[in-house]
Parts: structure tokens; sequence; C-alpha cells
């Protein structure tokens, strides 16, 4: 299993508790980051939203790419998986950036492809906010022309959403970043397999994770076939993690970050999440309480009793765990040290 962790741009994770001690700042982030480096987690993704979706609109939120920037020169080994939304980039113009960023980290850049889902931001930005299918079609247009520039001399583009004529991307990444994305649409599911090499999920207990980790397989086999090749998908998940010494206090943090005593400030967004998305409706306002279905997985408990239950993820073809925690420095440290392993 690799182990990453999300970057706290939004200065944290629980919607219920407003201060978490983990600040929406560059000396927070970096300090984490290399601190990460040395505790042994593998990757951290980097969350991309404009307006902070976990404490409210009005509370500061870390820029995605310019933090990715500055931490590809602050860092060594960490891989630095970046959440990009197709309708707030140009792809020419991202394949550029982002090659560049891929060069000062010495090859580590990775994508997290999002088709976006908040359309009062779009529309705040001045943007397009596409319909769901759009979206999906928007993104596999996007990939095309990124890779197209990044493995390619010059290239040429004319499609419904992008046009490039003998556009050039030099210096190229060091080598093409892995592209992650996720998505349970049938749309989002058919451009994943054919033109992504990570698929990352909500949280779900292992055996719901099992049948999605077989069905991508099975579409990423046949998109294989059909082009003639390719390297097998790789599987994440988002999880939130609490790792105590007894059953007892780790259920007792469980209480603390869920009870809800009013509506959280980001409440309206979860509102329009739910109208923008196809993902099952059934969530709860406790659930809500922590983003990405991350208490799904149940990560709750002692050291011994989250082994066990990552060792079943592993057995279902899980890769990846991409970690939240509060607050994120100590626990992360904690879970390191008492899940992990790390010295």
């Amino acid at each position: 299993m690799r182990y990453g962790y999300w970057t706290p741009v939004f200065g944290g994770w629980l919607r219920n508790v407003p201060d978490e001690g983990m600040e929406a700042s560059w000396a927070y982030t970096k300090a984490l980051t290399q601190n990460a480096e040395r505790w042994g987690y593998d990757l951290t993704l980097i969350a991309e939203l404009n307006l902070n979706d976990i404490k409210g609109v009005e509370q500061p939120a870390l820029d995605a790419w310019s933090t990715a920037a500055a931490l590809a020169a602050v860092t060594d080994s960490i891989e630095l998986m970046v959440a990009v939304r197709p309708n707030f980039h140009h792809p020419a113009l991202f394949a550029k950036a982002a090659a560049n960023i891929d060069r000062i980290s010495g090859g580590r850049l990775a994508l997290n492809v999002v088709s976006s889902w908040w359309a009062d931001e779009a529309k705040q930005y001045g943007l397009q906010f596409d319909q769901h299918d759009d979206r999906y079609a928007r993104t596999a247009e996007w990939l095309t022309v990124v890779d197209g520039l990044w493995t390619q001399e010059r290239f040429d583009f004319a499609g419904q959403f992008y046009t490039t004529e003998q556009a050039i991307c030099s210096p190229k990444p060091v080598k093409r970043p892995t592209v992650y994305a996720g998505g349970e649409s049938e749309k989002a599911k058919a451009m994943i397999a054919a033109q992504c090499d990570a698929y990352v999920m909500h949280g779900d207990p292992a055996d719901a994770i099992a049948p999605k980790i077989a069905d991508m397989a099975a579409r990423r086999a046949a998109a294989n076939e059909k082009r003639g090749g390719g390297a097998p998908m790789q599987y994440g998940m988002a999880a939130y993690a609490i790792v105590r010494d007894s059953e007892a206090e780790a259920k007792r943090e469980l209480e603390r970050i869920t009870s809800v005593t009013e509506l959280p400030a980001g409440y309206a967004n979860f509102d329009q999440w739910l109208s923008g998305t196809q993902l099952e409706r059934e969530l709860k306002i406790q659930e809500y309480s922590v983003s990405n279905r991350g208490l799904r997985p149940n990560l709750v408990g002692t050291p011994e009793q989250l082994k066990e239950r990552i060792a079943e993820y592993e057995a279902a073809g899980l890769d990846l765990l991409l970690l939240q925690m509060s607050p994120q420095a100590e626990e992360m440290e904690r879970f390191a040290v008492q899940v992990m392993g790390s010295a």
C-alpha cells in the first residue's frame, strides 16, 4: 500500500470543528510536506478549489498550482498529485506550466483531473460550466491536448472545445506525469479507462471497493486491447483516519468530530454538490462532517485494527490510500509510527 495525504489547503477537513489548528498557509503546508517525506508518506494530493468548500466560502483557501510549484522546489521525494479542472485551465498553456513544475520537482508531478461540480464557483470566476456529460467530453479533449503537447514536438488539434495549431511544449516533463481521475457515472468510467492511469474513489468499505476495482480493471483491459497495449490501472481511495491506543478513545474522537449542533458554513455547497453529481444521494448530514465519504472505510480504531482493515483493501486491489486527519501534523506522525511503521 502507498500512503498519501490531502494537503490542508482549506485549513482542515472537518466541517463541524471550526479551528483544527492547521491554518491554510504556505508556512504550515511547507513544514507539513517536508515532515511527511521524513515520516515516509509517498504522495500528497493538493485539491483545487478557489473557494473554501470545507470551512465556508469566506475563509482562506490556498491556490493549488502555485503551492505545488513552491513545494516542488523545497521537497525531494514526495509525489505531488495536483488537482486540475479543465474548465479553469486552457490545456496548451497548462501543459507548458505543468511541464515546468515537473522539471522543478525532478519528475514528481502527477495530475488529479477533476471534471468540475461547483457551478457557483465557475460563475463567480466568469468561467464556462458544462452539464454532466459535456464536462467529461471537455475533459477527454483536454487530456488529448495536454498529452499531445507532452509527447509530440508540434501538436495540432481541432475539437469541440479546444484548438491548437503546431503548438510546442519545450522543455517537456521529465517523464509523463501520472494522471489520476475519479467518477462513478458511465461517461466518467469510460473516459478514465481510456485516457487515465489511475482511478481514485471516494471512501467505501472494502466489499464495496472490490467490485469497483474489478469493473475498472475489465474496462482498462478492453481499452488496452483496443489500442494494442498499455499499463494496468492503479487504484486509490480517500479515507479519514483516527488511530488511538484503544478503540474507546478512537470512538470518542469520532463522536467529537461528527457531532452537529448547527448546519456548518459549507452546507450550501454540499446541497449544490448533490445536485451536480450522479453519486448516491443518501449521504447524511453527520457523514458530511468529513469530506469525500472519508468515514465509510472505518479507519477508526487501534493500530492493529487499522492494519487489518488496510490489509482488506490491499486484498481488494487498492494501491493507494489518500488520507485526511486532524490536526494533520500530529495525526499524520502518529499514523506513520503506529500504522505505517515509520521510524
